[in-house]
């Protein structure tokens, strides 16, 4: 029975895929953007717009110019930039996408350790002053945009505090120390807004969990609080927040333009906004191919690991 779900598993992967890719390459191609105009630039004769269509099979039918894209990225070749430098995508894909995947899971990561304690404790203390001031201030946190939350902070712990640097990026493999130092504040950004919404989440559903039998009865056994809200409580009522978690990393890592924005960090936000506003569909249906494969996986992997996070699932598959 394990390996014909692992099978269907897999096979609603690939179609889930092949309908992504089919809308990426759609949507892509409906921007309104000539890329002969891309490459050529304007103002040249409608001879060598002409040219460059038939050389890169823009005239050829929809399906046919779909198969020879798909074909390509099956191999791992997504194609060239249509604009200086003319790198391919793949390589510029690989450039970015390490500091937007480290920028969410640096931002998540900083957003469970704020959240999950103040979930606890707001959920333990439900209906009293800690829980309502736990409350508001997630609600607060909630009403802030990224981009004025960024800014401020940016004028405070950059201009008045100088305590990070902006504009700057250190690569992991160049030095951690120095990634880190560079990445914390946009991180920061990310993390307190998701912060607000793990914590009113989990809140929900332990208020939910105390209220089980089984923690009843290791109540009643005199167990101790951090026993019962750590070892009973949080993993059954977890799930929702697992799931939320797990669409903000595959979201995050595409969405974290204003962030790479505030701080010109060169990241999958940057990469796209900047391909599409020079007209190169090559990069924009790459990067946002490989950004839509990163959030199925990412969700197929909580769907997995639902069944450890509550055994009744894992039981009703059996």
């Amino acid at each position: 029975m394990a390996w014909r779900k692992a099978l269907a598993t897999i096979g609603s992967l690939i179609v889930v895929l092949l309908i992504v890719s089919l809308g990426t390459f759609s949507l892509v191609n409906l921007m309104g953007t000539d890329p002969a105009i891309a490459i050529v630039g304007e103002g040249q004769p409608p001879e060598e717009y002409e040219r460059v269509r038939e050389e890169l099979g823009l005239n050829d039918p929809f399906l046919l110019r779909y198969l020879g894209w798909l074909g390509g990225v099956v191999t791992g070749d997504l194609g060239t930039q249509m604009v200086p430098p003319y790198a391919p995508v793949v390589d510029r894909i690989a450039s970015a996408l390490p500091v937007s995947i480290e920028l969410a899971v640096l931002g998540l990561l900083i957003a469970l350790i704020i959240a999950i304690p103040l979930a606890m404790l707001s959920a333990f203390f439900a209906g009293g002053r800690l829980d309502r001031f736990i409350s508001a201030g997630a609600f607060g946190m909630l009403s802030i945009p990224s981009f004025l939350l960024g800014l401020l902070l940016i004028a405070v712990f950059v201009n008045a505090l100088g305590w990070f640097p902006r504009a700057e990026w250190v690569r992991i493999g160049e030095s951690l120390p120095g990634n880190l130092y560079h990445a914390i504040l946009p991180a920061l950004v990310i993390a307190i807004g998701e912060a607000a919404t793990f914590t009113r989440v989990l809140r929900n559903d332990l208020i939910v969990t105390l209220q089980e039998d089984y923690i009843l009865a290791a109540k009643a056994k005199g167990m101790g609080v951090v026993r019962i809200l750590v070892g009973d409580a949080l993993r059954p009522a977890s799930l929702s927040m697992v799931t939320i978690v797990g669409i903000a990393l595959g979201r995050l890592i595409g969405s974290t333009v204003i962030v790479e924005y505030l701080f010109a960090l060169p990241g999958m936000g940057t990469l796209v906004i900047r391909a599409a506003a020079n007209g190169d569909v090559i990069t924009v249906q790459g990067a946002v191919l490989v950004i839509a494969c990163i959030y199925v996986g990412v969700n197929a992997l909580i769907d997995v690991s639902y069944g450890y996070l509550d055994p009744r699932i894992r039981r009703a598959h059996v």
